[in-house]
C-alpha cells in the first residue's frame, strides 16, 4: 500500500450563539485530512484537524502551509505499523492538530477507511456517560439549558462562567441548588481562566457554597498562584488551557502545580499519542483526568470517543459536542440518557 494525502475545508455553523469568557462563535472551521491508497481510491481515512483561534498553539497564518507539507511528506510512504513514529516523522512539533488529524485518519485507513479508530467496546454500542454542556447567555437562557438536560436524563452538568455578572452567576448557582442538590445532579464549572489573581480566592469560597465539583481553569495559564491555589481551594480544580504547548513537560508541570484533575483535548494537548502520556504520568502522580473535545465534527468526536473507550474511567467526560452544529456531518452517533453511543445499526 502507497498512501497518498490531502485536505480539505469545512465551516459549521453554530444552532445557536456560542459564547464563553473568551467571547462568542457563530461558525467553526476544520480542515480534513484524507488518506488513501491510490490503488484503493474507495477506501481512505479521514482525521479532523480543528485548531481553536484565539486557543490553538497551532492557529496560525501558515497552517495550510504547515498542513500541505506534512501530507506531502507522507505520500509516497507505506502504511505504518507504528501510527505514532511516522506522524511525529512528518508532523512538525506545535501543530497538535495535525498532529491528532493525521493519528486519526491513519488509524481509520488501518482499519479499511470505516471511521473505526481503535476496536473497541464503543462502536459496538456500548455507552460512555458524558456531562451535559451549559453555554453561556443570560441567566434564563442558562438555566432554561440546565432544566432540558436534566429533562434529558444528564446527572453531571458542566456550566461555562465568567461572562456574567459573577453575582448574578451565584444567584443562577443558588437557583439551581434550589432544585437538584449534589446527590441528583453534579455540577462542573468552567472558568476558562476568566478569575483574576485578586479576587479569585473569595470567588472560590463564595462557589463552594454550591457543592461544586470542580473548576476548570480560574486562572489565565502561566499564573505563578495557581499552584497555591490548587492546594487551598475549597474545589477541586482543573487544568485545561494550562497544558497547552506543554507537551514535553508533562511531569515538571503537573509536580509543580499538583492539580485535582486534568482536562484533555487532543486537538489541543498533542493529539491521541500525547494523551495517553498525559494520563500515564498524572496517574503516577494520583491526579485525577477526563477528556473532553474541543468543538470537533462528528468525525473527530467520534475518534476521541473511541480513544476514551480504552480506558475504565468511570467518571462523565466531555464527549457531547457532536448536535451544536446545524450541518454536521450524519453519523451513528447518539447522546442517549446522559451517555455517548455509536449505535451499531447507524452509518456514516
Amino acid at each position: 500500500m502507497v498512501l497518498q494525502g490531502n485536505f480539505f475545508v469545512r465551516t459549521f455553523t453554530f444552532c445557536f450563539d456560542a459564547r464563553t469568557s473568551r467571547g462568542s462563535m457563530k461558525t467553526r472551521r476544520s480542515w480534513f485530512i484524507r488518506i488513501a491508497d491510490p490503488d484503493e481510491p474507495g477506501k481512505f481515512g479521514l482525521g479532523e484537524c480543528g485548531p481553536l483561534p484565539g486557543l490553538s498553539v497551532d492557529y496560525v497564518p501558515d497552517f495550510e502551509r504547515v498542513l500541505a507539507s506534512s501530507l506531502n511528506k507522507l505520500s509516497g510512504t507505506g502504511l505504518p505499523d507504528r501510527t505514532e513514529d511516522v506522524v511525529r516523522s512528518v508532523v512538525p512539533e506545535g501543530f497538535p492538530s495535525v498532529t491528532f488529524g493525521m493519528e486519526t485518519a491513519l488509524r481509520d485507513l488501518a482499519h479499511g477507511g470505516r471511521r473505526l479508530i481503535y476496536d473497541n467496546g464503543f462502536v459496538r454500542g456500548t455507552p460512555i456517560p458524558i456531562n451535559g454542556l451549559v453555554w453561556m447567555g443570560d441567566y434564563d437562557f442558562m438555566l432554561d439549558q440546565v432544566h432540558s438536560l436534566v429533562e434529558k436524563g444528564f446527572t453531571c452538568i458542566k456550566l461555562k462562567i465568567g461572562g456574567l455578572d459573577f453575582d448574578r452567576e451565584c444567584e443562577l448557582l443558588k437557583a439551581i441548588r434550589g432544585e437538584f442538590d449534589s446527590s441528583a445532579i453534579t455540577l462542573r464549572l468552567d472558568a476558562n481562566g476568566a478569575f483574576d489573581e485578586a479576587t479569585v480566592a473569595d470567588k472560590l469560597d463564595r462557589l463552594a457554597e454550591f457543592s461544586i465539583h470542580s473548576i476548570e481553569q480560574p486562572l489565565k495559564p502561566g499564573s505563578e498562584k495557581t499552584a497555591d491555589l490548587c492546594r487551598q481551594s475549597p474545589i477541586a480544580i482543573a487544568l485545561d488551557e494550562e497544558l497547552i504547548g506543554k507537551e514535553n513537560a508533562k511531569r515538571e508541570l503537573l509536580e509543580r502545580i499538583r492539580p485535582a484533575f486534568i482536562v484533555l483535548k487532543p486537538t489541543l494537548h498533542g493529539g491521541l499519542t500525547h494523551c495517553a502520556d498525559w494520563i500515564n504520568v498524572a496517574e503516577s502522580l494520583t491526579i485525577g483526568w477526563w477528556i473532553t473535545s474541543a468543538l470537533e465534527s462528528n468525525i473527530g468526536l467520534n475518534a476521541i470517543s473511541q480513544f476514551t473507550a480504552g480506558y475504565s474511567t468511570k467518571i462523565p467526560q466531555g464527549l457531547g459536542t457532536g448536535s451544536i452544529y446545524s450541518d454536521n456531518f450524519a453519523s451513528p452517533l447518539k447522546v442517549v440518557n446522559g451517555h455517548i453511543l455509536s449505535d451499531p445499526g447507524g452509518s456514516w
